[in-house]
């Protein structure tokens, strides 16, 4: 079992036409999000089939398949490092593994937001009652990289679940005026989750920022609401 195995089988399942839909709805265009990505055509059952038949893959080896130019290759390897982080029984095998994900993110393996969400709701239960987390989650705010900012975002879903919505407020906040739809979007998302756990408290955050959020974050934020409360907050806008 070797990350070359893994590049194998996948480059086995590729399909030219499925490749070019992904190379165009990732935005793999010059100037656009994610220049220069390439696609083998393999769509995400798949992928997570083979990620299952791969999920003693090494981590030395994740890491060398997490370096390929191809996206598929690395969202298997990114796979298969959540499902190793979710089966971890140790804190220490917790740790090696956020560890690991931490510098692929620095390296830019981490490049696009497919990636970003199958990996930092999960991994970012690490972070909960660390006090490592909160200056964590300031420093990947302030970071010039977009991935870096969504995953900082969606590292908080983790706080959600665990009771701890006020960590996503206050990382929404910090990222209110970002310029990119994919944190607006990130969010958006993430207050909507907030909201299903404690619509007050969503509530709140608008009151104070719904007239300076970005559109796309306050429709992603009030989908739960009701019709008449949406249309409020779209106005107050």
């Amino acid at each position: 079992m070797s990350h070359s195995a893994v590049s194998a089988e996948l480059k086995s399942l590729a399909n030219a036409k499925v490749a070019a839909q992904r190379s165009s709805f990732f935005k793999t265009g010059k100037g656009e999000y994610g220049y220069g990505d390439q696609f083998l055509g393999i769509e995400v059952p798949k992928l997570r089939i083979v990620a299952k038949k791969y999920q003693d893959l090494s981590q030395a080896d994740m890491k060398k398949l997490a370096g390929s130019k191809l996206h598929e290759d690395r969202f298997v390897a990114l796979a298969i490092l959540v499902a190793q982080y979710k089966k971890a029984k140790h804190s220490s095998n917790q740790k090696d593994l956020f560890d690991l994900y931490l510098e692929l993110l620095e390296a830019g393996r981490v490049n696009n937001w497919d990636l970003v969400d199958i990996t930092a709701p999960y991994i970012g239960t690490y972070l909960v009652d660390n006090p490592a987390g909160k200056p964590l989650l300031a420093k990947l705010a302030k970071s010039n990289d977009l991935w870096k900012q969504r995953v900082s975002v969606m590292f908080t879903w983790a706080h959600i679940r665990a009771g701890q919505p006020q960590v996503t407020l206050d990382q929404v906040e910090k990222l209110l005026n970002h310029p990119h739809d994919l944190i607006h979007k990130a969010s958006g998302w993430m207050l909507r989750e907030v909201g299903k756990k404690d619509v007050g408290l969503l509530r709140g955050f608008l009151a104070s920022h719904a007239a300076v959020m970005p559109r796309v974050m306050l429709r992603y934020a009030i989908e739960k609401l009701n019709e008449k409360e949406r249309a409020k907050w779209l106005n107050a806008s």
